[in-house]
């Protein structure tokens, strides 16, 4: 599961953006060493091999927002409930989610921005929800965006 780099934790970036004000652009160093980081022990039942048990460790999806739009934090209940979150994998699948459901105060689901798989340091961030049994949000952000970015969230803030 390496990307275009080649190498674990390169150059690549991500693009974190909302609906207003400049997007932060995170390498996955950035994200491994910039918020505390969770674990997820998951297993995907896949219709092919059968059972895949992995174990995906990076910062929670909520606290990147957070910490990275402005506008996330400082939102009401009533606005935060609203909002979607799109992740753009880059293969083309998309995955969305509900603000609330990674929001403590509504269901709260600890979603990963993952950045390393069974110990290994990727070169690009997973989205990983663990309650997913298929793999089917398993989404590796990556979409071209100008500049070489790749873009990972919009619509949050």
């Amino acid at each position: 599961m390496s990307g275009a780099s080649g190498r674990p934790g390169g150059g690549r970036r991500v693009e974190v953006c909302g609906e207003a004000g400049e997007p932060a652009r995170l390498t996955v160093a950035e994200l491994a060493g910039g918020w505390p980081e969770q674990r997820a022990e998951v297993v995907f039942d896949c219709a092919t091999s059968g059972p895949r048990h992995h174990t995906f460790t990076g910062p929670l999806l909520r606290d990147v927002l957070l910490g990275t739009l402005p506008g996330a934090a400082r939102a009401t209940r009533k606005d935060r409930a609203g909002r979607l979150l799109v992740v753009a994998g880059a293969d083309g699948h998309r995955a969305v989610l509900a603000w609330a459901e990674v929001d403590e105060e509504f269901r709260y689901a600890p979603v990963l921005l993952a950045v390393r798989l069974d110990g290994a340091l990727l070169d690009a961030p997973h989205l990983v929800v663990p309650a997913d049994r298929c793999g089917a949000w398993l989404a590796r952000p990556g979409l071209p965006a100008s500049a070489g970015e790749e873009r990972l969230v919009s619509g949050a803030g």
